[in-house]
């Protein structure tokens, strides 16, 4: 079993650490917000990435490709918020790291953190591709295991990154953090807008 844990956990830091919208937006909030505010992004995230890991073991990619009108409704709403949530970090680049996220809502965070996990709707049929067929080669015990290091691995990355910022975040100035809200509100803009075309894609075949 040991064995099935360590490759689980080394699939899992292989799919979660290439920089993507997660990514980016754990960073941002352990270099623009409040100490507790990031730790709190970085455990929504983990959790949300914990449930898309699990649902992909379990195969809701199918249940997707099966069922068209869900992945029309999810790059929808998801391309929307996503582009929003760009918008918004690159009008805040402006404002000095310390001012800012200080009236963010609990559940802005919160939506924020679901959507950057669950809006691609890519990552969560390929997710299922990966770890369904992990599931195939294993018994349901083994199984198990393989998924639990998956989802060790997203804690791990995630809470690890945030502590690292913590620790050294103080070396950015203020114009650092500035060119990275930037640079992180344009990236996530470009997703959204790449998961609205592949909506427009799906309604117009």
């Amino acid at each position: 079993m040991l064995q099935i844990f360590v490759q689980g956990l080394i699939l899992g830091l292989a799919y979660v650490v290439p920089v993507g919208m997660q990514n980016l937006f754990v960073i941002n909030s352990a270099l623009t917000g409040r100490r507790t505010r990031a730790w709190v992004t970085a455990a929504l995230v983990v959790f949300f990435d914990m449930t898309l890991a699990l649902a992909c073991f379990l195969g809701i990619g199918v249940l997707m490709q099966n069922v068209p009108m869900a992945k029309l409704v999810i790059l929808l709403v998801g391309s929307l918020i996503v582009m929003y949530i760009g918008v918004a970090l690159i009008r805040n680049a402006k404002n000095a790291p310390e001012a800012q996220d200080v009236d963010v809502p609990l559940r802005k965070v919160a939506l924020s953190a679901f959507v950057v996990t669950w809006g691609n709707v890519q990552a969560i049929i390929d997710g299922t591709m990966l770890l369904g067929a992990s599931r195939a080669t294993m018994s349901d015990a083994e199984g198990w295991v393989f998924v639990a290091a998956v989802m060790c691995a997203s804690a791990l990355w995630f809470f690890g990154i945030t502590l690292v910022l913590q620790v050294f975040g103080h070396r950015f100035s203020p114009r650092h953090v500035r060119w990275v809200n930037t640079v992180c509100g344009a990236v996530i803009i470009a997703y959204g807008a790449r998961l609205f075309v592949q909506f427009i894609l799906l309604v117009a075949s």
